[in-house]
């Protein structure tokens, strides 16, 4: 009879060997593997949820790439027209990957009531512009319709008209900037036709959007002038090698910046979330580790006798270390099955009920998002299972250091 294969399953089973002083141990490292992988998971969810959801923030206001005019230095702002009739518009048919390609104006301004007023920037839009960002965030009303010669209608957000106390369908009065054609502040009234509200309060405080016709009559320019091009691409992976492609697909008087090269110290931050994470996991796998080494030796420890008798019948020392290490693993998997269970109810809820609430100024989201991938979940167990059994492998060498002799005597 296999020995070692039949006191591997009644040790797994727990009906033979099971004691008072290695069951509270025993739980404990499950316990220890189960909030670690909770916590891993959890990271993971929240650190990934925060860099998916601020970028595509940033890129539903800007775009993941803009084609500027070389002499215009400050995006946020259009001084210096490009013709709109380029090679890449409205279809950059050379490059693969690229969604949309969309025009875009912008002017500063200042939204005036009887009682308050906020600065602004006004960017103006045209009917290739994709709606389907500001389409997830719209609480009121509805988006702006170019298809007629000309509209008043606006989007402003959320976070404007609560502090200058207006409401849907209002008439706003905004005074925009004197220009190089322009000797006098102009004063045009728009009617808020839209309420958006994101959470990133960088932009949310200081963005209207409108039609790109206001902004070229303001500035004095052409139909055919435009402030600039925003590029949609299809992988945000990409956006580095695009962003070169694209470069060098424009004529030389244009200039093509990444989104991660017009905010550097936004994409930076959100970057070191993958070093808070992977040194949640490294401290977390390092805890269950140690809990399942303390676990291992008290079942080594408490089966001395055991160990002994199988020596005596033959055993070898590997075959009894498989025993062990295989109950081991039994209890690092059953640690990992409610980790999983518990783990990602938890950010199911969150991501269906929101509870969990941050501050937009510092967070640039009001709620907590989460994201992972099931590919995330393989690699978190598969490298928690394996790095768990690794530690445990010297631990078992104490095995071949047991006499049987000794052992067996005061059986």
């Amino acid at each position: 009879m296999n020995y070692e294969l039949f006191i591997a399953k009644r040790i797994i089973a727990g009906k033979k060997y099971k004691s008072s002083i290695s069951s509270p141990i025993i739980k404990i490292a499950i316990t220890a593997i189960a909030l670690g992988i909770i916590i891993m998971l959890i990271a993971v969810a929240t650190g990934a949820g925060l860099q998916y959801k601020i970028r595509d923030k940033m890129t539903g206001f800007k775009g993941h790439i803009q084609i500027l005019n070389y002499d215009n230095n400050n995006s946020d702002v259009s001084t210096i027209p490009i013709k709109k009739e380029q090679e890449f518009y409205p279809k950059f048919t050379t490059i693969e990957g690229v969604r949309n390609v969309q025009v875009y104006a912008s002017k500063g301004g200042i939204l005036r009531t009887d009682t308050d007023f906020e600065g602004i920037i006004f960017k103006g839009v045209s009917s290739d512009y994709d709606w389907t960002f500001f389409e997830e965030y719209l609480i009121e009303g509805r988006l702006p319709d170019f298809n007629q010669p000309r509209t008043r209608d606006v989007l402003l957000s959320k976070t404007l008209t609560d502090r200058l106390r207006l409401k849907l369908n209002d008439t706003i009065l905004t005074t925009f900037i004197k220009t190089e054609n322009s000797t006098l502040p102009s004063n045009k009234k728009y009617i808020i036709r839209g309420i958006y509200n994101t959470g990133f309060l960088q932009f949310d405080k200081a963005m209207m959007i409108g039609d790109i016709r206001e902004v070229q009559k303001l500035n004095k320019w052409s139909e055919n002038e435009v402030g600039g091009f925003e590029i949609l691409i299809d992988d945000f992976d990409e956006i580095n090698q695009k962003g070169v492609e694209i470069y060098n697909a424009i004529p030389s008087t244009l200039n093509s910046k990444t989104i991660l090269e017009l905010y550097p110290n936004i994409f930076e931050w959100i970057q070191l979330f993958d070093n808070n994470v992977w040194f949640i996991i490294a401290i977390m796998i390092v805890i269950a580790g140690i809990n399942m080494i303390t676990a291992l030796l008290v079942l080594i420890l408490e089966r001395v006798q055991m160990i002994g008798i199988l020596k005596v019948l033959g055993s070898y020392n590997t075959s009894i270390r498989k025993v062990f290490l295989y109950n081991a693993s039994y209890l690092i998997l059953k640690g990992l099955f409610w980790g999983n269970l518990i783990g990602l109810s938890i950010i199911g809820i969150q991501h269906y009920f929101k509870i969990i609430t941050l501050d937009p100024e510092t967070y640039y989201v009001s709620t907590m998002p989460v994201y992972i991938s099931f590919t995330n979940i393989i690699l978190l167990n598969l490298g928690t299972l394996i790095l768990c059994f690794l530690m445990l492998i010297i631990p078992s060498y104490i095995i071949t250091k047991i006499n049987p002799a000794k052992s067996i005597k005061f059986a």
